[in-house]
Parts: structure tokens; C-alpha cells; sequence
């Protein structure tokens, strides 16, 4: 078989196919575009009601199956944390004078090393002095 016919016989086939395949479509039962998106948006609302709805119950049984989960030991724990927010609240609103700055109790507590090392010195040396003379 020569090409040249079969070319054509594979182009008028692909043309008629598709030509084929069209629906006529019927004008006396088609609802008009504008009643037919009103009524899918009205669906679509319905719809979208119904699925806040179902998120709203779903989420209070989330909450209360967590509610139910809770281990003593968080509640103990819950509690804890509480009071020691209310004895901290407390503590800020009344606090207690400081005695010594920072840099007063460095400047005692090296007073104190200074003094601890003399006292170790004094007793290390036996309590008295011995007289050194050089010999020449």
C-alpha cells in the first residue's frame, strides 16, 4: 500500500472522531446558567454550615478527650507552677532590703580571706617570734 493514502485515511479519521463525539444538546430541558450557580451556591453554603458545624463538635470532643487524658501528675504539676507564680507575684511586691550591695559583700568577704590567712599564719609560726641573727 502506497503512503500517500494511508496518511490521508489516518487525517480524515482523526478529524472524525472527535466530530463523532459531540452531544447535541437539548435546549428544551437546560436550566439557565444564572439558576443553576444560584442553586450550587446555595448548596455550597448549606454545605459549607454543616462543615462548621462538624469542626465545632469535633473540636469540643478534641478538648474534652484531652481534658480526660491529663495525668495526675500534670495536674500536681499545674498546681505547683500556680503557686509558685503567686509566691513570686508576692515576693516582687514586698521585697526585702538588702543589707550589702554586691560589691560590699566581695569587699567583706576578702576582709574575711585576709583576716583567716593572718590568723593561719600567726598560729603556723608557733605564737612566737624567734629572734634571726646572721651568722658571719
Amino acid at each position: 500500500m502506497r503512503q500517500g493514502p494511508l496518511c490521508l485515511l489516518l487525517v480524515m479519521l482523526s478529524i472524525g472522531a472527535p466530530a463523532l463525539a459531540e452531544e447535541p444538546q437539548e435546549t428544551g430541558h437546560s436550566t439557565p446558567l444564572s439558576l443553576s450557580a444560584g442553586s450550587q451556591i446555595t448548596e455550597l453554603q448549606q454545605r459549607l454550615k454543616e462543615s462548621e458545624r462538624l469542626r465545632d463538635q469535633l473540636s469540643k470532643q478534641l478538648q474534652s478527650a484531652d481534658s480526660e487524658r491529663e495525668s495526675p501528675q500534670l495536674i500536681r504539676l499545674r498546681q505547683e507552677n500556680q503557686r509558685l507564680k503567686l509566691q513570686l507575684k508576692e515576693t516582687q511586691a514586698h521585697p526585702t532590703p538588702r543589707l550589702l550591695t554586691d560589691q560590699q559583700q566581695w569587699f567583706v568577704i576578702g576582709g574575711g580571706v585576709a583576716l583567716l590567712a593572718l590568723l593561719c599564719g600567726i598560729f603556723a609560726s608557733g605564737g612566737h617570734r624567734k629572734r634571726r641573727q646572721w651568722l658571719n
